[in-house]
């Protein structure tokens, strides 16, 4: 599949047999009329809940805090019901990599469904070109609007779009960095207050308000005026999609043997009498394309997938009194031979890779105790002390309480008959990372090595199931 890049062919009056192309060009505004049917049903279907999931979880509180708070300065990562720490960074690793797994295995399925659906640049674009049909209508009105001199409606449909712009845009920015400050406190600090001494001040800390005026900024960029430059020019996903489309893959697709050749003409006309296919080369395939491309050219690497040119065709089609499917979402397979082959090697082995992953994921998760605690051999003393009739050894121990609570923790250890080790217990409050030293002593009569694998123990006082051990070595004098 070759990438198609829009060009400009110049001629060259010394070599009139030579054309160039400027790839530098200016890119054409696009104008895309409003449709209704089943996939832009799913687009609404599915980009909603998104954009409210978005919008609504950083004002959930649970236990006091938001839902979801990646609190940096903390180093604290509140997830609903869960509190990850730096030292979970595995489990974010192990995310990212089941959710390439996962688009991989959509890609060979289904194509780009990500891209044309669920994907934030297009759903946020499609927020921005709903706002500006309700100011300034669809696609035909627009084109008149645009072409029509500077007036008094036109500074008005004008303006109230880019002022709605800039509300949406400066909600996204507001509610991302909710994410990482408390949204609440946040929102409150862009509302201007009067000092003691008379001024107006705004409480908010200077890079809250950067972040969430840059976030904002981009928003209305890239959802206002890039759109389908993004996805084009600066998203890599449309650059590799190829490697993953076969001739199964099912993916937006026009049958030319159908619809070629195409040609304009009434419903009732003997139109195949006159050598001409289904399409009527009425353009809205194309009106309706958020990416400004034919489908009937073949398929690109422009394409999301977003199935509108289905829609627009499927309509045209039911007006005409012809089958619908000239333009569906069908594979290269079923137009050559009429049937799709699901049951493939590289599908299989993708979906056989995202389940072990995943179901390996929810075992760590589920399995994961929010207490750690690391054991060194204390640095300042020899190997062992003998103290009295006792041998003694010394360790350092880095506790780590990662619960949403306080606890006390009391350390113990575990290993052969005769090994003791007494300390009160550790008072540690929520996050709190304490580190202690500890004596484990023997008799030196049961001392039967020199060294003797033990495990040292930390163990919630309140909650018993909350416990962690680590190996360790006691070390003593050789025996005879």
């Amino acid at each position: 599949m070759l990438d198609k890049i829009p060009t400009k062919e110049i001629s060259d009056p010394d070599h009139s047999d030579k054309k160039y192309s400027d790839l530098y060009q200016a890119a054409n505004k696009i104008y895309v009329r409003k449709i209704s049917g089943f996939y832009q049903n799913i687009r609404k279907y599915t980009g909603l809940p998104l954009l409210l999931g978005f919008v609504i979880l950083p004002w959930l509180m649970i236990d006091g805090r938001p839902a979801v708070l990646f609190d940096l300065p903390e180093r604290k990562f509140h997830i609903l019901w869960m509190t990850f720490w730096p030292q979970d960074g595995m489990f974010l690793a192990w995310l990212l990599i089941i959710s390439a797994f996962t688009l991989f295995t959509v890609t060979v399925l289904v194509g780009r469904v990500w891209c044309g659906f669920t994907c934030p640049q297009t759903v946020w674009t499609m927020l921005f070109m709903w706002a500006e049909r309700i100011c300034e209508g669809d696609r035909n009105k627009r084109i008149k609007l645009d072409s029509q001199p500077w007036n008094t409606n036109k500074v008005i449909r004008k303006s109230s779009k880019h002022l709605l712009w800039i509300a949406i845009a400066f909600i996204t920015g507001v509610t991302f960095i909710g994410y990482f400050t408390p949204v609440r406190e946040l929102l409150l600090g862009f509302v201007p207050s009067v000092n003691d001494n008379g001024s107006v001040g705004w409480n908010i800390h200077p890079a809250a308000a950067f972040w969430t005026l840059f976030f904002a900024g981009m928003t209305y960029l890239n959802a206002g005026w890039m759109r389908e430059q993004v996805c084009k020019f600066m998203c890599p996903y449309a650059r590799f999609q190829s490697v993953m489309y076969d001739k199964d893959t099912l993916a937006v697709h026009y049958n030319a043997s159908r619809g070629e050749s195409r040609g304009a003409r009434k419903p009732g006309d003997d139109y195949k009498a006159e050598g001409k296919g289904d399409c009527i080369d009425c353009s809205w395939c194309v009106q309706v394309c958020p990416v400004d491309i034919d489908i009937r050219d073949g398929l690109q690497y422009e394409c999301i997938n977003c199935g509108l040119c289905v829609d627009a065709c499927d309509s045209v089609m039911d007006k005409m009194n012809y089958p619908r499917g000239l333009i569906s979402f069908t594979s290269q397979d079923a137009l050559e031979t009429g049937h799709t082959n699901f049951f493939r090697p590289r599908l299989f082995g993708y979906s056989f890779a995202v389940v072990a992953m995943f179901a390996a994921f929810v075992y760590a998760l589920s399995d994961r105790e929010p207490l750690s605690f690391n054991v060194e051999r204390d640095r300042g003393v020899r190997m062992y002390r003998v103290s009295g009739d006792d041998i003694v050894n010394v360790y350092t121990l880095k506790i780590s309480n990662m619960d949403r609570i306080d606890h006390y923790y009391d350390i113990g250890v575990i290993g052969a008959e005769g090994f003791e080790l007494t300390h009160k217990p550790v008072f540690l409050e929520e996050g709190e990372v304490f580190t202690v030293p500890v004596r484990v002593s023997i008799p030196r009569a049961q001392l039967e090595t020199t060294k003797t694998e033990i495990y040292l123990t930390v163990t919630a006082r309140e909650d018993e199931k909350l416990t962690a051990k680590n190996k360790t070595s006691f070390i003593g004098p050789e025996t005879h």
